[in-house]
């Protein structure tokens, strides 16, 4: 096609980009660098409870109940620190450059961890990795969201999150199989892996935020990758500010008349969800152990949990897209919560692992979908902020949850964990179904001079009304 305008002027946009239209293939290539990167961070994550009972098992370690839900908190202490840094800086320093920064992280806190030799020095490399696992998420959810059409958010968002239980289920493959043979510490050399295979596809393939060019003055650079994905051109006032004054601003746009209210309850949903995340990640295997069941198949729960989770990724990101985030959310929060307490009793097998299944599906999706809703209240400007805090102070939630499970395993009452998540579940559940009420009453204190937002991004939609 040839251009009709006066001369300097940008070549004309690809024809489904003059009419709007965003084929879901143009996030393809984004969507599977992310995906293989969040495998890893699955992986990681799940390692630590699919291995516990082998290093529980081992005296030349010297770890107990206690300091292993100590070492998960440091965990996820280092994941809170992570989020929170990634999400204010990676605007200024570029999305691609700290996604790689964070692979790297956690491939060297594995590494630390498979050496160590006593509790303090594997905490330490459990909170190394934290800092790098913390950081990846909410870089991997802001680009998918940035690069996907803007009504395939949430189904976007589920594709990504499959790759975390598909790391999870080879972590779980990994102890049931090589740690018995081969030791545990073979399982954490194995979660080197993602700085070999990764980085490299990383830094070859994975375009860099258009938002974040034009906000660096690379407007040119920024229209050529949103020409080549299929992407309406980044504006001015989509773009995150620039510099550290826009840092500072970014944070404060949280809680602009829109979303001041609503973002307090996204934290606490997220809160919520991971602590159910983490927790049960941790601790399932230990809990089912404590529960009667044998040590194979209490491990063998993660896995299937795992299983369950990419189902419910696939599940709840069409729904969401159909009936709203919000909804879906609030609605799998509370089936969690009955999966929790369900599991509070000694079921027969073939019954717990279909309780644990269908717990899987409801309770990793219910969180992500927290991230989902993020879309329907935080400007284009304001997503990689507003992202980062919510997984970050959400964080907290993932550093209670094993502590919790070790405080409970300590003193033999494993059972309470199971009412806890079950607690964790019906909270999480109203915080994020207040979501939509606390943007709307935000909305009628906006100055009816301010021009609207663009749809999708900056109000709640309607079916999450």
């Amino acid at each position: 096609m040839t251009s009709t305008g006066t001369p300097g002027a940008p070549p004309p946009l690809p024809d489904h980009a003059q009419h709007g239209r965003h084929p879901f293939r143009t996030v393809l290539p984004v969507l599977a660098l992310c995906w293989l990167a969040v495998f890893f961070d699955g992986m990681d994550v799940n390692i630590y409870g699919a291995v516990m009972p082998h290093m529980l098992d081992d005296s030349g370690l010297g770890l107990t109940p206690s300091s292993a839900g100590t070492i998960g908190s440091w965990t996820t202490f280092g994941m809170l620190i992570g989020a929170l840094t990634a999400g204010n800086i990676t605007d200024w320093i570029g999305r691609r450059p700290l996604l790689v920064g964070s692979v790297a992280l956690f491939s060297v806190g594995s590494a630390v961890c498979a050496a160590a030799g006593s509790p303090a020095l594997f905490g330490t490399g459990r909170f190394i990795a934290g800092l790098g696992l913390g950081g990846l998420m909410p870089l991997c959810l802001a680009m998918v969201m940035e690069f996907a059409p803007p009504r395939r958010a949430a189904l976007t968002t589920g594709l990504l999150m499959t790759s975390y239980h598909a790391g999870g289920m080879v972590a779980t493959t990994l102890g049931l199989t090589l740690a018995p043979s081969a030791g545990w510490r073979w399982v954490f050399w194995a979660g080197v892996l993602p700085a070999v295979i990764a980085i490299p596809l990383l830094l070859k393939l994975l375009p860099e935020s258009p938002g974040v060019l034009l906000a660096r003055g690379d407007k040119a650079r920024a229209d050529a990758i949103a020409d080549r994905y299929g992407m309406a051109r980044p504006i001015p006032a989509e773009a995150p500010a620039a510099g550290a004054r826009g840092r500072f601003d970014a944070v404060l746009a949280l809680f602009r008349p829109e979303s001041r209210w609503a973002t307090p309850l996204l934290w606490l949903a997220s809160f919520c969800g991971l602590l159910l995340v983490y927790g049960v990640s941790t601790w399932l295997p230990q809990m089912m152990r404590a529960s009667g069941y044998g040590l194979t198949s209490s491990v063998s729960f993660l896995l299937v949990i795992n299983a369950g989770g990419i189902v419910g990724m696939l599940i709840a990101g069409r729904t969401a897209d159909r009936f709203g985030a919000v909804k879906v959310s609030a609605i799998w929060f509370c089936l969690t919560a009955v999966g929790a307490l369900l599991l509070k009793g000694h079921l027969p097998l073939g019954v717990t692992y279909v309780v644990v299944a269908l717990t899987g599906i409801w309770l990793f999706s219910a969180q992500v979908m927290v991230y989902a809703a993020t879309n329907t209240v935080y400007r284009g400007s304001e997503r990689a902020a507003g992202l980062g805090w919510v997984t970050g102070v959400g964080r907290t939630g993932a550093v209670v949850g094993p502590w919790l499970g070790g405080v409970f395993a300590a003193n033999s009452n494993e059972s309470w964990g199971f009412t806890t998540f079950a607690l964790a579940g019906l909270l999480g559940a109203t915080a994020i179904a207040l979501v939509p009420l606390a943007a709307r009453l935000g909305g009628r204190r906006r100055s009816a001079s301010v021009a609207p937002s663009t749809a999708g991004s900056s109000a709640v939609t309607a079916s999450d009304a």
